[in-house]
């Protein structure tokens, strides 16, 4: 099989997911768009080569319908004979786009892939695109549909953690990403967003609050208890886990992933793909895998692929210098430490979700870059980038330097 190599990411900022957002003004088109220059312009990349741009968007409708990756390379002003395609694994979809490329690139029909993902949440608000798992009950019963808090705050209660657990995790993630912001770690793969005159919109992740501390968490009031116990979820959560008695309600929007908008890419290619861009590769797409998941606990998917991707490979934990999480829930997180006895230390070291924001089809996209980067800063070799899924499924991905 043809290796694999990343040659190069950006994204946006992340902007608030809601009408006072920065980025509300901006369409997903033009957000995509912006990644796909940037991309084009820091490599000098001829167009007309891109075999494929892949973009993982979860709800594909109104401004972010119609295709929008080849909607933004008709923006950017890319070649016409550059396709486009759009992919939805919910959370993941941004890693699996890369991954899908990947697999072209690896399979010899592709040379050269911009991979990533959009989503522009206060544009298109998370559910838009409607859906059976939602809103059939022939699939609602056996998925054991509930929301992903409830399903969170399930996991808390089974693997117990507490309150001060999942609160004391968001605290860190918060300081983390305020202070790799402030040492300009984001400083070359963070491109600013600009208006029509060329003046700057915004160009710094606008969800984090680094001054959080316990006391403020602890002033919230736990978001997913009235719809587990008055909506009936929780009684979901024991009948598919009848060892819990009752569920303990620990989330809320301080210790989730903040609703934003933003977009990323990914240069991928064969080593002729970069021979003929005339770039070097800057690490290797070793190994990625997928899985179905527990549908109640929904969220301990990571768990599961991480094992699978493992056994594949003959790796162990040992063998991965940085883990990238998505913090979609403080619980997901603490969780995966537990399971492989994973140090904090290597963890989400710049922080997460939890502090910047989760734009839904672009995070795994995002977190695969801001693993890459560290990986430089610190001249290690490899990492692991994963995410949990809605509906109870896994994506993992191993890269490492060349």
């Amino acid at each position: 099989m043809t290796e694999v190599f990343i040659y190069d990411h950006v994204r946006t900022p992340r902007g608030r997911g809601k009408k006072d957002g920065s980025l509300h003004e901006v369409p997903s088109v033009r957000l995509a768009a912006k990644t796909l220059e940037a991309i084009r312009d820091r490599n000098g990349l001829d167009t007309t080569t891109v075999d494929d741009i892949i973009m993982g968007c979860v709800d594909p409708v109104m401004d972010s319908g119609a295709v929008i990756p080849k909607a933004a390379a008709f923006e950017a002003g890319y070649s016409t004979k550059a396709p486009g395609m759009q992919i939805s694994r919910f959370c993941a979809s941004g890693l699996d786009a890369i991954n899908f490329g990947a697999g072209k690139i690896a399979a010899g029909s592709d040379d050269i892939v911009i991979a990533g993902g959009i989503e522009s949440m206060s544009r298109v608000g998370m559910g838009m695109s409607g859906g059976a798992w939602y809103m059939d009950p022939s699939v609602n019963f056996p998925a054991y549909f509930m929301p992903q808090g409830v399903s969170a705050d399930l996991i808390a209660t089974k693997y117990g953690f507490s309150r001060d657990d999942v609160d004391a995790y968001a605290v860190e993630s918060q300081k983390r990403a305020g202070k790799a912001w402030d040492a300009g770690y984001f400083k070359n793969s963070v491109i600013p967003v600009k208006d029509q005159n060329g003046l700057i919109i915004l160009d710094r992740d606008e969800h984090m609050r680094p001054g959080t501390d316990m006391q403020a968490l602890a002033s919230l009031n736990a978001s997913f208890q009235m719809p587990g116990e008055m909506g009936g979820f929780e009684a979901v959560g024991i009948q598919a886990h009848p060892e819990i008695e009752k569920i303990n309600y620990v989330h809320h929007a301080g210790n989730s992933s903040g609703i934003v908008d933003g977009a990323a890419a990914v240069l991928i290619g064969s080593k002729a793909g970069g021979q003929s861009m005339g770039i070097k590769p800057r690490a290797r797409i070793k190994a990625f895998a997928n899985i179905g998941s527990d549908p109640a606990l929904m969220l301990t998917g990571p768990v599961d692929v991480t094992e699978k991707l493992l056994a594949r490979t003959g790796m162990k934990i040992s063998d991965i210098d940085l883990f990238e999480l998505n913090e979609a829930f403080a619980a997901v997180v603490l969780r995966y430490m537990q399971a492989f006895d994973i140090s904090h230390d290597i963890m989400n070291v710049n922080g997460g979700a939890i502090a910047m924001g989760h734009p839904l089809g672009a995070t795994g996209a995002m977190i695969l870059g801001t693993v890459l980067d560290e990986l430089e800063r610190r001249d290690l070799n490899t990492a692991l980038v994963t995410l949990c899924i809605g509906a109870g499924m896994g994506t993992a991905t191993v890269i490492e330097r060349v």
